[in-house]
Formats: structure tokens, sequence, C-alpha cells
């Protein structure tokens, strides 16, 4: 497919395709993986690594995160490429379970190579007898992103029931989800138990994905109204950050006694009504953009191996830190947010990319893998969902290494779902991803 000229590329495009969601996308994503570069701190003191958070270190760079937390734009797309995805499968007279079951095999197979890499490092690693703790340290930084596809899956799964209420109830069920986060964080917060709050996994990143069902109906067409959403929603951030105990940083900090990413508070569905609204608002202006062929061939070309190198980016990271303390330390001992440091960034995320480039370009295909046609039970997605689902967040959450022993077995549950959406056999994708 890259190899076709830019011009081909456009000329194959269909001509009511939304290009602005595709760069969207993809610049969601890339700004996620750029920021988890440069948000990382790795130095060797007196022979010894340290790690740590530029967030951690230098306070005023939260407000920052108000711009580089950008999974709320990610969840604006998904929700109006979900919901046109399923009102043509409708169309066709396709049920809810093929169609959930192609979705979810796109979102879970990609995984699945960064799973058995972790899953054969650690138990290597292990007995060789490398340090426990710094296994835990790496697997858990390396599958930090998978927190994201846990979320994602669950709220893909739920699609025919929020475009459902979308259909039926409009703009109320935005504020209704956003007034049960927020119900959700009170709980949380205050009577506990803490861990109410990953309700709003569910529910704060459904609010911001129902969001995407009004953009595809064009309810919330014009300037002016877009330009209203993001107001109303940098009100609401200011006046929760100003009032209630949420922290400024939209990213999470160690230590802190609140975050506003772990679990989710709705604080980010204000923030994710903020950034809808800007980039509706630019979307005329990137509508022209795109429609130059060069830029559309770029998003094309990345948006294909996208989701591989947002997954695979960490551990690339991780194994190029590790590569480079066997090789004592070249390139680790620049003091974290000096002059050298920031001026070495650029470096930085070169050699990240070109190391990531050459991961994807092996992996990369798994993202064209497609479950093949034929019966399928409606239990197999429901229980791919459950099991995606349950062993990634706990996998973002802790690595594959636990403060009491390994813990790898956790990546046998997203596999295990991958195999039941898998079914008898399974197949490429027939046909190239832009169409």
């Amino acid at each position: 497919m890259s190899t076709l000229s830019p011009a081909a590329v456009a000329a194959a495009t269909p001509t009511d395709r939304n290009r602005v969601v595709d760069l969207l996308r993809v610049a969601a994503l890339s700004v996620v993986v750029l920021g988890h570069w440069l948000v990382a701190v790795v130095v060797v003191r007196d022979g010894a690594l340290e790690t740590g958070a530029v967030l951690d270190r230098a306070t005023w760079t939260h407000p920052l995160t108000w711009v580089f937390q950008v999974m709320p734009v990610f969840f604006l797309v998904g929700g109006y490429a979900n919901g046109l995805s399923w009102r043509r499968a409708r169309q066709r007279g396709d049920g809810a379970t093929d169609w959930l079951r192609a979705r979810l095999c796109r979102l879970l197979v990609p995984v699945v190579p960064l799973l058995l890499l972790w899953v054969g490092l650690v138990l290597v690693a292990d007995a060789a007898g490398v340090d426990r703790a710094a296994l835990r340290t790496a697997s858990q930084v390396a599958l930090v992103p998978t927190w994201f596809l846990a979320a994602y899956v669950v709220v893909c799964a739920l699609a025919p029931l929020t475009l459902r209420l979308w259909e039926r109830h409009g703009w109320a069920s935005v504020v209704v989800a956003l007034a049960l986060g927020g119900v959700v964080d009170v709980v949380s917060l205050t009577v506990g138990p803490w861990w109410v709050g990953f309700a709003n996994y569910v529910v704060v990143w459904g609010a911001v994905h129902q969001l995407g069902y009004a953009w595809l109906d064009g309810r919330v067409g014009g300037t002016r109204r877009r330009l209203g959403l993001a107001a109303v929603g940098g009100a609401g951030l200011v006046t929760l950050v100003a009032l209630a105990p949420y922290p400024v940083s939209m990213i999470g900090l160690d230590g802190a006694a609140v975050n506003n990413s772990y679990p989710t508070r709705v604080t980010l569905g204000f923030l994710g009504l903020l950034q809808a609204g800007v980039v509706l608002a630019a979307e005329p202006v990137l509508r022209r953009v795109t429609a130059r062929d060069r830029v559309w061939w770029l998003t094309v070309v990345l948006g294909r191996r996208m989701m591989s190198v947002y997954l695979w980016h960490l551990t690339v990271m991780v194994l190029l830190v590790g590569a480079a303390m066997l090789l004592g330390g070249p390139g680790l001992g620049v003091e974290p947010l000096s002059g050298v440091w920031w001026a070495t960034r650029p470096l930085w995320w070169g050699v990240l990319a070109v190391a990531t480039a050459g991961v994807v370009a092996l992996v990369g295909a798994a993202e064209d893998v497609r479950p093949a046609a034929g019966p399928s039970g409606a239990w197999r997605p429901v229980a791919a969902t459950v099991l995606g689902c349950g062993g990634l967040g706990v996998m973002a959450a802790r690595g594959l290494v636990g403060t009491d022993g390994l813990s790898w077995w956790w990546a046998l549950l997203p596999l295990a779902g991958v195999a039941l959406l898998s079914g008898r056999t399974a197949g490429r994708a027939a046909r190239p991803a832009w169409r």
C-alpha cells in the first residue's frame, strides 16, 4: 500500500470519507507516543539507573497536560467511527455479534505479539536471576498503553447500546453520563471504596465517545456552537480544579492523593468537551489540509500501523534503556531537565522512532488480521471483552511481576479472548484499510 503514489491513494479513497477523522486519530496517538518519550526521566548516576517523570519534577508542566493529554480526542474519533460502522452494519443486516467480533479483533489481535514477547522476557530474565523489582518496573512501564485499550474495548463493546441512547436522547445522554461520572467520583473520594472510581473508565470515556456521535450526526455544527462546547468544557474543568480536590495535571502523578487519570475522573470528561470543541472548530481547516494528496497519503500510511506504534513504543524505550545499561549507560548521563537534556530530546525521539519503526515493520501485520466469516455465538465477543479488558487492565496497573512474585498469567486472559474471536480460522484484510 505504501508503494502507491499519493495521487493513487487519494483516488482510491471514497469521496464521502471524512479524512479529518483519520488525521485526528493519527495525530492523537502520535502526541501520546512523543509525550511518553518526553516525560520519561531516565538517568545513570554512579552506575545506577534512576527513573522518574518530568511531571513529578517540574510542576510548571502540569497546565500543559490540558493540551497534551489527548486521549479524549481518540475517544471522540472512536465515537464517530464506531457510530458510522455500526449503522452501516445495521443497513447490511449484520448483527451486533458479528460487528463486535470484527471490531474487537482489530483491537486485540495487535496486542498478541507484545504479550508473547513480555511473557517470554519475564520468564527468561527471572530464570537468569534478574532482579524482580527491575522486571516489575520494566514490564509495568512497557505495558502502560494497555490501560487505554482495556477502556476502549469496553466502550466499543457497548457502542450498539450507547448509539441507541444517543439516537433516542441526544445530548441528554452526554449530560447524564457526566453527572454520573461526578457521582462516581464523590463516592470514590469520600465514603469509598476508592476502586469505585474505575467505573469512570466506562462512564466518563463513554460520555466523550457520545460526542463522536454528535459530530457524526451534525449536532454540533457551526464554529460558534463548537467554540461554545469548548467554553463549557473549559469552564467546568477550571471550576473542578479550583474548587474540588482534582489536581491541575490531567496525567497521573506519582504519589498524588488524587489523580485525574488513575482511575479516570470526571475532569477528563470536561477536558473532552474542551478538546472536542477546539478540534471541531478547526475541522474546516483540517479538511483543506487532508485534501492535499501528500498529507492524506502520509495519514493513510501512518494510520495503518498506528496501533502497533502505540502498543510498542514504550517497550522499545525500555529495551533500548536496558541495552544501554548493559553497555555502561551511554547517552543516559545527561542531567534531567537541564538545557542539554532538553536540547537532546529531538535526538532521543529520533532514535526511539527509528527503533520503533523497525519493530512495527516486523509485527505490524497483526493489524491486518480479521476474523473469518462464519457463525459465531454471541457469547464469544462478550467473553472476549471481559477477558481482554480484565487482563489488559491488570497488566497496565502492575505489569507482569507483582510484589509477591511473577504474574505473567494475566497475559493469558486477552490471549484467550483473541482465540475466542478467531473461531476456526482467521484471515487477512481483503482490501486496503483506507477503503
